[in-house]
Order: C-alpha cells, then structure tokens, then sequence
C-alpha cells in the first residue's frame, strides 16, 4: 500500500534527504572559491576576470581553474598577499629621474 503523501516516490526518500544536505555543502563550496578568486582579480586589477567569476555559476570550476591555471598559484601562497605582487598582470610604472 502506498503512502498517500509520498506517492510513487517512497524508494526516493532517502536520496531526496541526502540532497538537501548537501546543498548547504555546495553553497558553502562555490562561496569559499568564488570569494577567494574575486579577492585575487581584484587586487590584481583584472576587472574582466572579476565580472567573469561574479556573473558566471558553475560550482566552482572556473574560481578554480583562475586560481591554478591561469594565476598559476600554489596552495602554499593562495592565501598570501605577497603572490599578488609576484605575477601582478598591472607591471609597476618605472621610476622617472
């Protein structure tokens, strides 16, 4: 006998709960990257690249693919200020005499 509420979907229940818990983890995903990769166009004044990784969703794949292979950064300086400097794409105007 099938349960009025569930319907047909009864043998989906369980996956429908493990669903929804894992949105939260997604959000929290794509919100760390995404945050992490305007952080670095931004201060590397690569405004296109800022508009990019703001408008376009896609879970994380683009932050990332930003901050390692375009960036080309490490895990040990994603999250120093000194890497910004380093591969700046704004080169510092030279000292006039």
């Amino acid at each position: 006998m099938e349960h009025v509420f569930l319907g047909s979907y009864g043998p989906l229940v369980p996956f429908l709960f493990l669903g929804a818990a894992l949105i939260p983890l997604f959000l929290l995903w794509s919100v760390f990257w995404k945050g992490l990769a305007l952080w670095h166009a931004a201060r590397r004044g690569q405004p296109w690249w800022f508009l990019a990784i703001l408008v376009i969703n896609l879970a994380g794949i683009l932050e990332i693919v930003y901050l390692f292979f375009i960036l080309k950064l490490t895990l040990n300086n994603l999250f120093t200020m000194d890497s910004d400097k380093a591969k700046s794409a704004v080169p510092d105007k030279p000292v006039q005499q």
